[in-house]
């Protein structure tokens, strides 16, 4: 499977199995991860991981610290896309990282992402 990239009408697909979203909390300006997999059934929340908690950011009900994060395996289903709308309230865009490298989505305000396995 591949992830398939929208953003600003291109389409762009990766060659990637698992990725890494991460981004600034806009309110606790605090740093959030979530570990994703791309599967047939659809986009996989591995693991999420946030630097603190506060407000709208509170970790799991299994959470453990690890190294100054808070760290647990949120119980969501398989997500055919999931939607990123850039707010212009926090201080950058996404970050999607995988095993090749890193790249910034939505940094711009109003800049709309759609992530999803990309079809056969």
């Amino acid at each position: 499977m591949s992830l398939c990239i929208l953003a600003g009408g291109k389409l762009t697909a990766l060659a990637v199995s698992m990725f890494t979203l991460s981004w600034t909390h806009s309110v606790q300006k605090t740093e959030w991860r979530e570990t994703w997999a791309v599967t047939p059934a659809g986009l996989e929340l591995r693991q999420a991981e946030v630097k603190g908690s506060g407000a709208g950011m509170e970790p799991g009900a299994d959470a453990v610290l690890k190294d100054g994060w808070w760290v647990w395996h949120p119980t969501l289903p398989p997500q055919e896309r999931v939607s990123l709308a850039a707010s212009g309230m926090t201080p950058s865009g996404w970050k999607l990282c995988h095993a090749d490298g890193c790249v910034e989505l939505g940094a711009t305000v109003g800049n709309a992402v759609s992530l999803s396995g990309c079809p056969d």
